[in-house]
Order: C-alpha cells, then sequence, then structure tokens
C-alpha cells in the first residue's frame, strides 16, 4: 500500500473510501470492500481516505477521541484487506475546507476519484457541513459516481465504533468482538515491573497503556499473546494494581501460559478474548496469590490447555 501526498498524479484514477475507519469494523469493511469491488470492476486503483485518528477532536474525553486502533495498527488492517493507496492528512490540515472544495481539490484533483464509496452517516467539510446528499450533489457536477452504504446490523445490534466503545470500556469484550469482526488487542512495548510476579512463580510481563486508547474495563482477561510468529494462551489484568498500589498509570499484566523468555523493550500484542472478572484489592498478598491461581485455571480451562 502506498501513502498519498500532495505530489500524487494518479493515471488512470481511483475508488476511494471515505471515513475515519477509526475501528475498522465491521461496517467499516463493508464500505471499504465495496470501493475495492468497484475499483476491480472499473481497473483502477482503490484508495482510502482517512484522518489520522489521532489528530481528531472529540467533545467527551478531554477532546480526544479514544482509539480502537492506533495509525498504525488502521493501516495494516487496510493493507490485509488489499487497499492500494491511502490518503491519512492530520484534521488540522483540511478543516477549513468547504465542502466543495474538498470534493474539487482531495476527491477529484489530489485522489482523482472516479468513484466514491461512504456510510450513510459520512460528513465532510468546514464544521462538518456536508452529508452524503452534499456528496452526490457535487458528485454530480465533478464526474464522481457516489456509493452511500447503510448502516449495518450484525446479530440484531448496530455495528458502531460508538457502541464499540461501550463494550470495552464496560468489559463487554465478546460483543466489541464480534462487532469489530476481529479480536481486540493492545499492541504495546514490554517495560520493566517491580518483578514480583517472578518471585511467586507467575513472572509476568508490564505494558503502559498510553492515553487516548480505549480503556478496557479494570480486570483480568483471556488473552492471545503474540510472540514474533507464536501464539501463547496470558492471563492479563488491566488496572493499577490496587493490592501492591504500585502504579497510577494504567497498564495490562500479563502472566503468559507455559513460556519462559525475556521480552524487555519488544512490542507485544495481546488479544482479549473473554473478561474473567473485575479488578478488586486483597487484605494480603497471599490472598492476590491465590486468586492468581485461580484466575490461571479459569484461563487454562477456557482456552482447554493443561
Amino acid at each position: 500500500m502506498k501513502d498519498i501526498d500532495r505530489g500524487f498524479s494518479p493515471d488512470k484514477g481511483t475508488v476511494c473510501a471515505l471515513g475515519l475507519f477509526d475501528g475498522v469494523h465491521r461496517g467499516h469493511r463493508l464500505v471499504i470492500n465495496n470501493a475495492l469491488s468497484l475499483a476491480a470492476e472499473l481497473g483502477v486503483r482503490s484508495a482510502v481516505f482517512t484522518f489520522r485518528t489521532d489528530t481528531v477532536t472529540s467533545k467527551g474525553h478531554d477532546g480526544r477521541i479514544e482509539m480502537i486502533l492506533s495509525d498504525e495498527e488502521k493501516r495494516r488492517h487496510f493493507e490485509n484487506m488489499g487497499v492500494d493507496l491511502i490518503y491519512s492528512p492530520a484534521f488540522h490540515e483540511l478543516k477549513g475546507m468547504s465542502a466543495e472544495e474538498f470534493v474539487k481539490d482531495i476527491l477529484v484533483g489530489l485522489l482523482g476519484c472516479k468513484a466514491v464509496v461512504c456510510g450513510s452517516d459520512f460528513r465532510f467539510g468546514k464544521g462538518a457541513e456536508g452529508d452524503c446528499n452534499t456528496l452526490e450533489l457535487y458528485g454530480r457536477i465533478y464526474g464522481i459516481d457516489v456509493r452511500v452504504c447503510d448502516k449495518l446490523s450484525y446479530k440484531g445490534e448496530e455495528v458502531s465504533s460508538t457502541v464499540i466503545r461501550e463494550c470495552i470500556r464496560s468489559g463487554r469484550i465478546e460483543q466489541a468482538n464480534e462487532l469489530l469482526g476481529y479480536i481486540f488487542g493492545l499492541r504495546l512495548v514490554v517495560e520493566h515491573g517491580r518483578q514480583l510476579g517472578r518471585q511467586w512463580n507467575f513472572p509476568t510481563i508490564n505494558q503502559v497503556i498510553p492515553q487516548g486508547q480505549i480503556m478496557p474495563k479494570f480486570g483480568v482477561y483471556a488473552t492471545r499473546v503474540i510472540i514474533g510468529d507464536e501464539e501463547k494462551f496470558g492471563v492479563t489484568n488491566i488496572g493499577v494494581k490496587p493490592t501492591l498500589k504500585a502504579h497510577d498509570a494504567p497498564l495490562a499484566e500479563t502472566y503468559i501460559l507455559d513460556y519462559s523468555g525475556d521480552l524487555y523493550g519488544r512490542e507485544i500484542e495481546i488479544l482479549l478474548d473473554k473478561f474473567i472478572r473485575p479488578e478488586k484489592g486483597f487484605d494480603s498478598i497471599d490472598e492476590l496469590k491465590a486468586q492468581i491461581a485461580k484466575d490461571t485455571l479459569k484461563v487454562r480451562e477456557f482456552y482447554g490447555v493443561e
């Protein structure tokens, strides 16, 4: 997949999927796959227009959108889907552009769009002045075929990033994964901890969860841990370690079943399969150790490993 910049010159033109695609969930994939199919039909390259998620503001959560995926992970999903081109500017670069300027300068002038595909809630232009009807109007003026995808439902539930975020925050991780169409995960660098787990025969990896990342409900999860080409199973506690009072910033602490090795400094992905229990404090270290043993047994039973 190739990045488009202001010097890009489309040869045969493109079919472009339009949207923030902050979760690349089932609804987003419907839009992108329709663009891919239409591009193949027209014999042109497929493209995605999306703002960098970390530059987009929201009215809630300190003015930031809580990211389901980092921009790097969004890009990885696009590549795996087979997208040819991506244009992903910072939001501030285009926020002052009118709806017509966006169509004329970006869709026609930069991307050479023969057609575009978007969701029914797509907005564009200064102050989000443009909607799908506006896009269809300018499409007729500038010769762009506009295809609009209706909202997608999956197993009776509307698929939206808002619903998915609420599922993740409330611990309904299995429902979030259903709506996403893949397993929600965190890809973070392993940092040094206090190594208490190692002393208790439960060696763990520690990964600090950055600001701006959607925060899963504090508690224990059954997880899959991706180490290079290997997939291991893990017991992951997300929270602040209330018993040990060791952290103010939330972190993911994972005990990897049947694994020994030095992972410090490496970027490791953990995939959250099931919420086991909420985080809680214990009156003693012995109670905490006993609970860790119980959590580990539950995770082994969930994955069917001895």
